[in-house]
C-alpha cells in the first residue's frame, strides 16, 4: 500500500471515531487539535497551541534565504506575518502539504508598490517524495523555496492536529 493511501485510510478511520470536535482519540492515544500555530523562524521551530498552551513543538527547515520577510517571488524567503492554513493536499510532490494563505492584501500591496510579484504557493510540507539529496540534508539545513518543511513523521502529526483555517503566525 502506498504511503498516501495509508494516510488517507488513517484519516478516514480517525474521522469515523466518535470524538469531540477538538480531539482525535484512539484507545492508546489522544490528540488535541491546535487552534493556533506559530513558527519561530530564528529557532527553526513550529509550535502547535490549544487555548494558549503548547501542545507540541517541531523542528523545521525554511527557505534558502531565511532572514527577513518574503518580499517577492523567487527570493527564497519564508513569509512573516499572520495567515491561515488553507488548502490541504495529500497528493503533493512532498509528503503532504498544507497551504499558508500568503500573500494577503498587505503582501500584495507591498509587492505592487515595489514593482514586483509577491510570489505564492507557500506550504507546510514534509520531505520531497523523490529525494535528490541524502535525507539528512533536508532535515539539517534550510532548503525550500520559502516553504516550511518538517520530517515526514512530524508533517503527519501537524496534518492530523490542524484543521482548515487554523491561524498561523510566522515570526522572525
Amino acid at each position: 500500500m502506498s504511503p498516501r493511501l495509508a494516510i488517507l485510510g488513517l484519516c478516514v478511520a480517525l474521522a469515523a471515531l466518535p470524538v469531540r470536535a477538538d480531539t482525535f482519540s484512539s484507545p492508546r492515544r489522544s490528540f488535541e487539535t491546535a487552534d493556533h500555530v506559530v513558527v519561530f523562524k530564528s529557532e527553526r521551530r513550529l509550535v502547535l497551541y490549544r487555548d494558549g498552551h503548547e501542545l507540541k513543538s517541531f523542528h523545521v527547515s525554511l527557505g534558502l534565504s531565511p532572514k527577513g520577510p518574503k518580499q517577492q517571488e523567487g527570493d527564497f524567503r519564508t513569509p512573516e506575518g499572520h495567515y491561515l492554513l488553507t488548502r490541504r493536499n495529500p497528493d503533493s510532490d512532498y509528503y503532504l502539504s498544507i497551504q499558508v494563505s500568503y500573500p494577503d492584501a498587505a503582501d500584495i500591496a507591498a509587492a505592487r508598490k515595489a514593482g514586483v510579484q509577491p510570489g505564492g504557493a507557500i506550504m507546510i510540507h514534509g520531505l520531497p517524495n523523490v529525494l535528490k539529496h541524502p535525507r539528512r540534508r533536508y532535515l539539517d539545513s534550510d532548503w525550500t523555496d520559502g516553504c516550511i518543511a518538517l520530517s515526514d513523521n512530524d508533517m503527519l502529526e501537524v496534518w492530523l492536529r490542524t484543521t482548515p483555517d487554523t491561524p498561523i503566525e510566522i515570526l522572525p
